[in-house]
């Protein structure tokens, strides 16, 4: 068979028939609505997932089956039946009204075939594997991962747009960065970074990117919070994509708000990429959900780097107290002490299950459980330091349970460059 000529169709507002209502039509239909086509699906019956995409106006149900002249005003059929000689009819009518027709049952019958598609961006990928139909998937997801990671043309794309990417980075295995964010990376002149942003992703960088080293050390070196706005506004109005990459999400304890205010007062484009925060992240790889039925109905993210009582906390800790959900701590381990002690002297129960994870989704992760009241003395005896996650409630027995039940502990989502750097699993606070 001769090789197909590859040719994309401009569906907007013409008529696609899709005959059948089965699997079959129920994948190709996503991507047909997409294009902007009226499409009628002519079948006595559809699956659910069919009569869900009901509500689109674009798609209509024909209940009955296939009928000589159903073709007329279409632009593309797809034939998609168990029916055999359905599809033959449908085919054949398709063919003398010249009218491209794919078919579902045999490729060697139709006048077009289905390529093995993708997005990305503005990208649209088609692969045509000459009938080995995983081949074709094996390509496109290939070539799929190389754009969304940024290592295919990033650098060289006409739609790099240039400002400021407020990019939350994960709670630091390089892998749970979103793939919007790693593309921004491969695409960045400019990286500002944290010392809690995912460190491997740092050596992929470009040999041309300037990095910019924006670490907050505890009790050290510290880049103002001033000068990081003006190197991000300065780098943005020469024109480049400047990328803020933080530890977990820039809008949780990351003064990420703080930049895009300092953007948006210089007349700079900013855009913020949302991060997996490790307020649920590092509980979740340690096999602590922060939610379960009948167990809690709420929990509570609190920022533990002010103490109770000092004159500058927000913190109402007197009302956490009486919370019965789950009380989620960050930055919290040199605090942790009278933050129990507060918890305990206003009401929670010192027999509370707590839970810490130092370095969460890292080779060097720690856990401990203990009790509210013990929580930080059983951290120190272990030897688990900050940066860490304290989780309080009773889902930390609902992890203990689980862990009996399998006969091992859960497995901690594991980084892809074992012992990397100092990431960390706390959102990278720039309060202390």
């Amino acid at each position: 068979m001769t090789a197909p000529y590859l040719s994309g169709l401009v569906l907007t507002g013409r008529r696609v028939v899709v005959v059948g209502g089965g699997g079959v039509a129920q994948r190709r239909l996503p991507r047909l609505l997409e294009t902007g086509a009226q499409i009628d699906v002519i079948s006595p019956a559809i699956t659910p997932t069919i009569e869900g995409l009901l509500s689109n106006p674009d798609l209509r149900w024909i209940e009955r089956g296939y009928a000589a002249g159903d073709l007329e005003g279409a632009w593309y059929v797809v034939v998609a039946t168990d029916d055999a000689a359905v599809n033959d009819q449908v085919s054949a009518e398709a063919e003398s009204r010249r009218i491209f027709c794919v078919r579902s049952d045999d490729r060697s019958r139709a006048t077009a075939w289905t390529p093995a598609s993708g997005q990305h961006d503005q990208v649209t990928i088609g692969v045509l594997g000459g009938g080995d139909h995983r081949r074709s998937a094996a390509v496109r997801d290939a070539i799929l991962e190389e754009l969304r990671e940024g290592a295919l043309g990033a650098r060289d794309s006409l739609a790099k747009q240039p400002g400021v990417y407020l990019v939350g980075g994960g709670p630091g295995d390089p892998d749970l960065i979103t793939v919007r964010g790693r593309r921004l990376l491969a695409e960045a002149d400019v990286v500002v970074a944290d010392r809690l942003a995912p460190q491997p992703l740092l050596e992929e960088l470009h040999p041309d990117v300037e990095l910019i080293d924006a670490a907050k050390l505890p009790r050290g070196r510290s880049a103002q919070q001033e000068e990081i706005n003006r190197i991000l506004v300065d780098r943005a109005l020469q024109g480049k994509v400047v990328v803020r990459l933080k530890g977990g999400d820039s809008y949780v304890f990351g003064r990420g708000f703080e930049e895009a205010l300092a953007c948006a007062a210089a007349g700079v484009s900013w855009t913020v990429v949302p991060g997996i925060t490790s307020s649920i992240a590092v509980p979740a790889v340690a096999g602590i959900p922060v939610t379960h039925r009948g167990v809690t109905h709420e929990f509570t993210v609190v920022s533990g780097h002010i103490p109770p009582g000092h004159p500058d906390s927000l913190i109402n800790w007197e009302a956490l107290a009486q919370l019965r959900g789950t009380l989620v701590l960050l930055m919290a381990v040199e605090n942790l002490p009278v933050i129990a002690a507060t918890l305990i002297a206003n009401g929670k129960d010192p027999a509370t299950p707590a839970a810490a994870i130092a370095d969460g989704t890292l080779p060097g992760q720690q856990q401990v459980t203990s009790t509210l009241a013990e929580i930080a003395t059983t951290m120190s005896a272990a030897g688990v330091g900050a940066p860490a996650i304290v989780v309080i409630g009773n889902v930390v027995d609902v992890a203990a349970t689980l862990t009996t039940a399998s006969g091992s502990a859960p497995t901690a989502g594991s980084a892809s460059a074992p012992g990397a750097g100092s990431a960390s699993s706390s959102e990278d606070s720039e309060e202390s």
